[in-house]
């Protein structure tokens, strides 16, 4: 629909107002809010010959065209992968990142990282979060 707002796919649970003492049972029953977009990384910029590595392209979920693209410029962007080694009590780690511009017509962006995303990325997920925001 193209008259929707650009963040028109995202759901929000809205949780009922707290009243009085609120136990912790009563609380379990909500439902989670996700407070990122799902995306993919596609590859990295590119030419002909030529791989940029430094700039990946991302595939945000629910974005279709252009213009729903730039209620993203600028949100944060983290790749999650598991290592083998703990480090600081996780074998999670993180790259951080943000959406920098469109690629396209087709609801892709360009995204650059702090560090270059490794290639196993390639065609795994992203969490694209909902800040900062620009509302």
């Amino acid at each position: 629909d193209r008259f929707a707002p650009p963040f028109a796919h995202l759901r929000f649970v809205v949780s009922p107002p707290i009243t009085t003492a609120v136990t912790m049972a009563e609380t379990a029953d909500a439902q989670a809010v996700r407070l990122y977009v799902k995306g993919v990384v596609l590859g990295f910029k590119r030419g002909m010959r030529t791989q940029y590595c430094h700039t990946a392209l991302i595939k945000i979920q629910g974005v279709e065209d252009s213009e729903d693209v730039d209620f993203y410029l600028g949100k944060k962007i983290a790749y999650i992968f598991k290592a083998h080694t703990e480090k600081k009590g996780s074998k999670y780690r993180v790259v951080w990142g943000k959406v920098c511009r469109a690629h396209g017509t087709n609801g892709v962006v360009k995204c650059k990282f702090r560090t270059n995303l490794p290639p196993k990325a390639i065609g795994g997920p992203v969490r694209v979060m909902l800040y900062p925001s620009r509302i």
